[in-house]
């Protein structure tokens, strides 16, 4: 029988629990203060808060005098399209280690997490200098690649975790029935996964979406996506604070939206397998 929880107890960790989430949210809100304000009024100290000239001038010179749609548009394909490639090699994968496993699959699996610990400034050069060779610089398909292959042990490991949860004997059933390893992923495992493959995509979408470190590397211009473009407000006479905060405004619009609407499915697919 569950416990008993007083009225008291739980009024202080609701507020806990705001007051956490508050200080969690309060940089993205101050971001977006930020950018309706002039660039004067977005150095002085101490800073307004509310009390100030509130102006769409960033967000109105971002798009008359910078190239926001293009790096939107190049962050969408490098996210979408390295989310989607990622599906494709890790849901084989996880269903071989999950299902079918071998002597050496948690090595296996061990290996393929162990290469998120290597600083990805060691593997810069050597990428470099291959991508400038083969004149892979700025490509909108090598950087969609790049960032496909650094998120693909985790994609591989989620899902794994998720199809463990799934029992062997339903799939043993289906091959019962005639049903060939292609229809069993396809019309039998993925429908199962469905909640913990969307969580494991969302996720992917947005790490490809947030990531910098290979797209400031990798891309100047025709494939710079969106931190290339908010990187480009940083000049070497300071900061624009504004218009910085209105770009970076911008570019986490979309991937705000996405997760408000895919937010059941998320709590799902992370809930996937637990004692409900």
């Amino acid at each position: 029988m569950a416990r008993a929880v007083s009225t008291r107890r739980k009024t202080i960790v609701t507020a806990a629990a705001w007051l956490v989430g508050f200080l969690i949210f309060f940089p993205i809100l101050w971001m977006v203060i930020t950018s309706f304000k002039t660039e004067g009024e977005a150095g002085i100290l101490p800073p307004k808060f509310i009390f100030f000239t509130w102006t769409l001038e960033n967000y109105r010179n971002i798009f008359n005098e910078s190239n926001y749609i293009r790096a939107a548009l190049n962050s969408i394909f490098l996210s979408l399209g390295s989310t989607l490639l990622g599906l494709i090699f890790a849901v084989p994968a996880a269903w071989a280690m999950a299902f079918a496993p071998g002597k050496k699959t948690k090595d296996l699996l061990m290996w393929m997490l162990s290469t998120k610990m290597m600083p990805a400034v060691g593997a810069l050069m050597p990428l470099f200098l291959t991508f400038n060779a083969w004149g892979l610089l700025d490509s909108r398909w090598a950087v969609m690649v790049v960032l496909f292959l650094i998120n693909l042990p985790i994609v591989v490991w989620m899902l794994y975790t998720y199809f463990k949860e799934i029992p062997g004997e339903i799939l043993e059933a289906a091959r019962m029935d005639g049903a060939s390893l292609w229809r069993e992923i396809v019309y039998v495992l993925t429908p199962m996964a469905v909640p913990g493959i969307a969580s494991t995509l969302l996720l992917n979408t947005i790490l490809a979406w947030n990531e910098a470190f290979w797209t400031l590397n990798l891309t100047t211009f025709d494939a710079a996506p969106l931190p290339q473009f908010i990187a480009g407000y940083s000049a070497k006479m300071g900061l624009f604070w504004a218009t910085l905060s209105a770009a970076s405004t911008l570019a986490i619009l979309p991937i705000v939206i996405l997760g408000w609407f895919s937010q059941k499915q998320l709590v799902r697919g992370l809930t996937f397998g637990a004692v409900k």
